[in-house]
């Protein structure tokens, strides 16, 4: 692999290495999603989906977690790794889609379905966890799903990923009404102008997208499925239907590859508010660690772990 890094100033570049080695006095570990910025992706230990983030949070032997992304994640890492430090270098990083629904509200949908089983996607809130029977992320909503013995499934909080999973599923999917905001904002409008700039690049959308517009993908995958894809593919030109982050990993990986936004309106506020100085600063006085109250944490992780023990 070519190496493949952000340009950065000089002033960059000295918090890369005061980030070096605060890691390493702190015996940290940096996560980072794969819709990071570009220079926290750079210098992460781990890039990736939310599925292999995970993965990752439990099985560390790192003291510290340093966690680049959104609260659910460093939540979902806390209730994993329990004894670890979990760091979110900017407390205020969150997610509107997980923001789509409250443990109130999923109670209350048990409530009206006691026969159905209860999949509760990763972006949601240690709360809404806790009452899940099962977690799952776009890598492995439909195995999951399939998983279960219920023959219908209350599916939250993402209506676009339920509707993906309801196409291929013989299960009955209750849908709850979320959705994430740079996924569903996208049009047909938009596949047909990059279709018509890159008639001969393949089209690769994230199932938080409309249906209307999956319908329209060459494939639908999650962010890990769509790095692997790409790699795979004898195609040269892609247009990429997630978040603008991911555009990094896939040129860095395929130097010999054109990768194009599907719009210059994927990028998640949120996701970019981790910059340089905020994870310096996280590593050098471990301010307000992400805590889980234990009787929460307890029926979270049996979801988080059922999900782990699927794929």
């Amino acid at each position: 692999m070519t190496t493949f890094a952000p340009v950065q100033s000089p002033a960059g570049e000295q918090l890369a290495s005061r980030i070096a080695r605060l890691k390493t006095a702190r015996r940290a570990v940096i996560l980072a999603h794969n819709y990071q910025p570009d220079e926290i992706q750079a210098l992460a230990d781990h890039t990736g989906d939310s599925l292999e983030l995970a993965r990752t949070a439990a099985r560390t032997d790192a003291e510290v977690i340093a966690f680049a992304g959104v609260r659910f994640m460093a939540e979902s890492a806390k209730i994993l790794s329990p004894q670890k430090t979990v760091l979110l270098p900017v407390p205020e990083a969150g997610c509107p889609l997980a923001d789509t629904i409250s443990a109130e509200d999923l109670a209350r949908a048990r409530a009206e379905h006691p026969d159905a089983a209860v999949v509760v996607y990763v972006n949601s809130t240690a709360e809404v966890k806790a009452l899940a029977d099962v977690c799952c992320t776009s890598a492995n909503a439909l195995p999951v799903v399939n998983s279960l013995p219920q023959s219908e499934v209350i599916f939250a909080p993402d209506k676009n990923l339920a509707h993906w999973v309801a196409r291929h599923t013989a299960k009955r999917i209750i849908p709850w009404p979320g959705s994430c905001c740079v996924h569903n904002n996208i049009t047909l409008r938009a596949v047909t102008d990059a279709a018509r700039l890159y008639p001969e690049a393949k089209f690769m959308a994230h199932p938080e997208c409309r249906p209307e517009v999956c319908d329209r993908a060459d494939a639908v995958l999650s962010t890990s499925q769509m790095l692997r894809y790409a790699r795979a593919e004898t195609a040269g030109t892609f247009i990429v239907g997630t978040e603008i982050g991911l555009l990094y990993r896939l040129r860095r990986e395929n130097p010999g590859k054109q990768f194009y936004p599907l719009s210059s309106r994927m990028v998640c506020r949120n996701m970019k508010l981790t910059q340089l100085h905020h994870l310096a600063t996280a590593l050098e006085t471990l301010p307000h660690p992400v805590e889980v109250p234990e009787d929460v944490r307890i029926r979270a992780v049996a979801a988080l772990e059922r999900m782990l023990a699927v794929t």
